[in-house]
């Protein structure tokens, strides 16, 4: 009970800074997804990046001595982040729907899990890297397939074949 009041275990300054620029950070994510009207945006993208934040920091005082206890925390995050991801992706009768919001619901976990172990430069990277896809290479994949979410059955355009052709229902 003494540890618990202890002044070096309680350090909520630090803790905090951590969270909100694993927030700041995913914000931009959560908002451009938003705005396109996707099935995950701005309340769902910085709770993400703050929760694996979060995972990170709570598991730190108890692997601080094993290194390899942390790697599996961070193993149970990237698996997690596939399975939310996994919901974020639908699958329709000639299409794949998604298949982008759950790539950035992914990188948005990495940026969490790398504010929550201290690589601030890494989770920074990470972030201007999946803007930069999400703002740039958007407008440029709807200028190229101005009628399909994307250009084959995979990332949720409407044809399936190789051919061109819609691809047959299973």
């Amino acid at each position: 009970m003494e540890q618990l009041f202890d002044a070096n275990a309680f350090r909520l300054l630090p803790h905090f800074l951590a969270l909100l620029v694993a927030y700041a950070l995913a914000l931009p994510i959560g908002w451009n997804r938003e705005k396109e009207e996707r099935s995950a945006g701005l309340r769902t993208f910085p709770l993400v990046a703050v929760a694996s934040c979060g995972f990170v920091q709570a598991a730190e005082p108890l692997t601080a001595s094993h290194p390899e206890a942390m790697a599996r925390v961070v193993e149970g995050l990237i698996t997690g982040m596939g399975f939310i991801g996994g919901g974020a992706i639908l699958r329709m009768k000639d299409s794949v729907r998604g298949t982008a919001t759950a790539a950035s619901l992914w990188a948005t976990g990495a940026i969490g899990t790398a504010v929550g172990l201290g690589s601030y430069d890494v989770a920074v990277m990470l972030a201007v890297f999946t803007m930069v896809t999400m703002w740039v290479l958007s407008p440029l994949k709807r200028s190229i397939d101005p009628e399909g979410d994307a250009a084959g059955p995979a990332s949720g355009g409407k044809t399936g074949g190789t051919n061109g052709l819609p691809s047959r229902p299973e």
